[in-house]
Formats: C-alpha cells, structure tokens, sequence
C-alpha cells in the first residue's frame, strides 16, 4: 500500500499541475502538442520515458485488487503499452493532431485529468 500512495502522490501533482496549465494556458497546450507531434525526436524520447515510468509501474505495482490501487497498475500497463506503440508504430499518434483542434475533445480531456488528479490526490493524501 506504500508504494500506491507514493504513486499515487506522484501522479496527483502532474495530473492536477497539467490541469491547471490546461485550465489557464489551453491554447499554449493545444499548441506545444502540436509540435510534440511533429517531432519524431520528442516521440521516440516519450516513448521510452513511457516505458521505463510503465515498467517500473508495472514491476513494483502489478496488483489486480478490487479497491482504488488497481488504478495504479492501469496506468503503469498504459504507460508500458503506449510507449511500445510509440517506439515501434510513430506514426499511429499522427491521428491525434486533428483532434487537437476539437473544442469539446480539449474540455473533456481537461475534465477528466482534473478528475484523475483528484482521485489521485484524495487517495494518496486523505484516505
């Protein structure tokens, strides 16, 4: 359970950090992705900083409970998945660029990071 919480204290301050970026500087991330998305030198880089974060994950925390922990372990196994396809199928990640200019996408993206910074947060500081 102590690795969950130091997990899960971890990704509530990047979730909720990227909230607030996305919240008061949406423009600025609709932006910047744009570009990451441009650069195979970015994605090659993203993809193995996926792997090493959803290995690690997926090392130290595989646990497929029924309580809040097996969030962790879904992200680690995403983080572990997208890294592969980032590293061995690039150009898949190309069909996100459209979708960067969807009003509505961006919002509910937004959303559902604060969302998971919450949950997040509430499960590796108060509970």
């Amino acid at each position: 359970m102590e690795t969950s919480i130091f997990i899960a204290r971890i990704a509530t301050v990047i979730y909720l950090s990227i909230a607030v970026g996305l919240l008061f500087n949406g423009n600025y991330y609709k932006k910047e992705f744009g570009k990451l998305l441009d650069n195979s030198a970015y994605l090659i880089l993203g993809g193995m900083m996926a792997i090493i974060i959803g290995s690690l994950i997926v090392k130290y925390h595989n646990f497929w409970v029924k309580d809040w922990t097996i969030l962790v372990t879904i992200i680690g196994w995403i983080a572990l998945v997208k890294g592969a396809l980032l590293l061995a199928f690039p150009k898949i990640f190309f069909f996100f660029k459209p979708m960067l200019k969807s009003e509505s996408l961006n919002k509910f993206v937004t959303l559902m990071v604060i969302v998971l910074g919450l949950v997040f947060g509430y499960f590796g500081f108060f509970s």
